[in-house]
């Protein structure tokens, strides 16, 4: 069974950074895209960023010069680097596989927690 446990989140004043780590397990996670998506109460989860199995990253218009997705496959770790963070990052954070082209990805398998992020003024 795939498991997917995010980590990292918390609360942040506004300009502040944060790391996020997604452990996987329960599968060939080298050979995966992976993505990170966010949801905000009463809002429908969004794709944040993506990486392929070769390294290639594609991100939300709203993060790009500020997130960075990387990941180690040698872990099974995925991270989302976030900097210069805005009150509107407030979310919670998930981590999924994906599937699809590159800007076009759709979530594979089943949500997990999530870790908050809480940004403040």
């Amino acid at each position: 069974q795939v498991q997917l446990v995010e980590s990292g989140g918390g609360l942040v004043q506004a300009g502040g950074s944060l790391r996020l780590s997604c452990a996987a397990s329960g599968m060939i996670f080298s050979i995966n895209a992976m993505g990170w998506y966010r949801q905000t109460p009463g809002k429908q989860r969004e794709l944040v960023a993506a990486i392929t199995s070769g390294g290639s990253t594609n991100y939300a218009d709203s993060v790009k010069g500020r997130f960075t997705i990387s990941r180690d496959n040698a872990k099974n770790t995925v991270y989302l680097q976030m900097n210069s963070l805005k009150l509107e990052d407030t979310a919670v954070y998930y981590c999924l596989r994906v599937s699809g082209a590159s800007g076009r990805y759709y979530p594979v398998g089943s949500w997990g927690q999530g870790t908050q992020v809480t940004v403040s003024s």
